[in-house]
């Protein structure tokens, strides 16, 4: 598969990313989370905010999310790597949000309310906006590789 096709069939096909955040102490902090993409440039999830991750954001809204199946066979593994900002859903823009977005990946799950993701309710909708994506190239790969194991950048426009 090509690299801007494997990246997007990854944010497509998955539906859990890893998110990493940064504590007030620096240590890097990773939390799965089921997401929800708007496009390739943007992506949502719910959370708490009493949560580590979503503390982290408050402070530090620089982040880092790969995707990747992880249910495929030890050696054939595939991932998209993204950096973005992330920050709380502004209480405007729940609704727009909320109907074109989050739920329509999740048709069998939970679909909170606008209320509920607003105070004084603890949980949020989040975003973050993608500024760089990467796929991971095997050293091996018959065409990208270079005998060692990397990241390419990949333009998703």
């Amino acid at each position: 598969m090509r690299p801007v096709a494997l990246a997007k069939h990854l944010i497509d096909s998955n539906r859990y990313m890893v998110l990493g955040t940064v504590d007030p102490d620096g240590r890097p902090r990773v939390s799965p989370v089921y997401f929800s993409p708007d496009g390739y440039s943007v992506v949502y999830w719910v959370s708490s905010l009493e949560s580590h991750h979503s503390q982290n954001i408050a402070e530090r809204p620089e982040v880092s999310m790969v995707v990747f199946d992880s249910v495929a066979e030890i050696g054939s593994g595939e991932a998209v790597y993204l950096i973005a900002r992330a920050e709380v859903v502004p209480d405007d823009e729940l609704e727009e949000c909320l109907d074109t977005v989050v739920w329509t990946r999740f048709p069998g799950l939970r679909q909170f309310t606008a209320a509920e993701l607003r105070d004084p309710e603890v949980r949020r909708l989040y975003r973050a906006r993608i500024s760089e994506h990467s796929i991971h190239i095997p050293g091996r790969h018959s065409e990208y590789g270079t005998g060692t194991d990397r990241r390419m950048t990949v333009d998703l426009g």
